[in-house]
């Protein structure tokens, strides 16, 4: 199956991420079907779009925007799919609901956006568990390298949970220096983020 300017994905495991296996037993995190932070954000690609160039290919892994798989209520209570849904195991969507992709077992960062790990907050006087608006590049689209000490605009980053990390997405553009490494830096990955 091919779409003209759609890419053609299906939910890489279920469409929730709402469950944690402890021992031999299954813990069920949530059960609302509304909280996007248990929306599955992994998908395969079956299929790129016919019209329009894309380095994305089938078979890829691409994380996409957490409305694809989402389920919700209308106003009148009743439960409805998303937009993409064509069914259980088909969803198209847009180029600009992939945020990311993995091929080969690498992740790449598509044109415009760069992947960034927080850093943990060493001041004393902070109340907060990390450093505002800096840290380390761990996915670019080739505008700043991997590994640089990056300070990013305000309200610029959304947060992902990639292979058990919590990252921000910034907009390559609303990178606005990079830091020369002190020493003392360190990546901050909450307990809540890391699977288990």
């Amino acid at each position: 199956m091919k779409s003209v300017y759609n890419f053609v994905v299906k939910p890489k495991g279920e469409r929730y991420n709402n469950t944690k296996k402890i021992g031999d037993s299954e813990l069920i995190l949530n059960t609302e079907i509304f909280n996007h932070q248990y929306v599955n954000r992994e998908a395969v690609v079956i299929s790129t779009p016919i019209i329009g160039g894309t380095d994305i290919k089938a078979g890829d892994i691409v994380i996409v925007h957490h409305n694809v798989f989402r389920r919700w209520n209308n106003q009148y209570g009743v439960e409805k799919n998303s937009r993409a849904y064509f069914n259980e195991d088909t969803y198209f969507i847009n180029h600009d609901q992939i945020f990311l992709y993995k091929r080969n077992d690498k992740w790449i960062a598509p044109e415009g956006y760069c992947f960034v790990k927080p850093l943990k907050a060493i001041d004393q006087f902070n109340i907060e568990s990390e450093k505002p608006l800096q840290g380390i590049v761990k996915y670019s689209d080739g505008t700043v390298e991997v590994d640089d000490l990056v300070g990013f605009k305000p309200s610029s980053e959304y947060e992902f949970i990639v292979d058990s990390e919590r990252l921000y997405r910034v907009l390559s553009n609303f990178i606005t220096i990079k830091y020369e490494y002190q020493g003392n830096e360190e990546e901050y990955n909450p307990s809540w983020a890391q699977g288990g």
